[in-house]
């Protein structure tokens, strides 16, 4: 397993370097997005809107982050479940996002799709959102603001720990 300190822009000419269990210190930015905030982003790819951002190689967190407190970029930040967003994932990678990050298995039909599209899943630690929180620089809410914690919010990660969880050939951390 080796480790890399991977800038958002670089990300995707990595992929097909990156493999399950590698460790990713990812810096720039990364895109917020939880169920509702995929909800309302598939409402806008519906109806032929401009999303909020440029999907092509971008990264989803799927994270919503608690209020910020005083002197803080962002409150506690970590992972949200990413299963419960398996059902709109293949269509973003089809569309060009890089990566997810999040936590927990995902479908057979995700896998296909970062196999497809030369993506890769990476997985936060669960229950440290705290300490995830020292890694973000910077918080904007750019969409949604009335879905509050579920907004889509623009990041800027530094040094953000992360574990290859499924690499660009299928490989998968959760598969025994």
């Amino acid at each position: 397993m080796k480790e890399y300190y991977i800038d958002t822009k670089e990300l995707k000419s990595y992929c097909k370097d990156l493999k399950v269990g590698d460790k990713v210190y990812l810096s720039g930015t990364v895109y917020t997005a939880r169920d509702a905030a995929h909800k309302r982003i598939f409402e806008l790819i519906n109806a032929g809107k401009a999303l909020p951002f440029d999907i092509k190689n971008a990264v989803i967190y799927y994270a919503g982050p608690t209020p910020t407190p005083d002197n803080l970029p962002i409150g506690s930040c970590g992972p949200t479940t990413s299963g419960r967003m398996d059902v709109y994932t293949p269509k973003l990678l089809d569309m060009g996002l890089c990566a997810t990050v999040g936590k927990g298995e995902r479908s057979p039909e995700v896998i296909e799709a970062i196999k497809r599209n030369g993506a890769v899943y990476l997985c936060a630690i669960g229950g440290a959102g705290a300490l995830a929180a020292l890694s973000i620089t910077s918080c904007k809410v750019i969409a949604f603001d009335d879905l509050g914690c579920e907004s889509v919010k623009k990041l800027e990660f530094k040094d953000f720990p992360l574990t290859v969880a499924i690499d660009s050939d299928g490989s998968n951390l959760f598969v025994h």
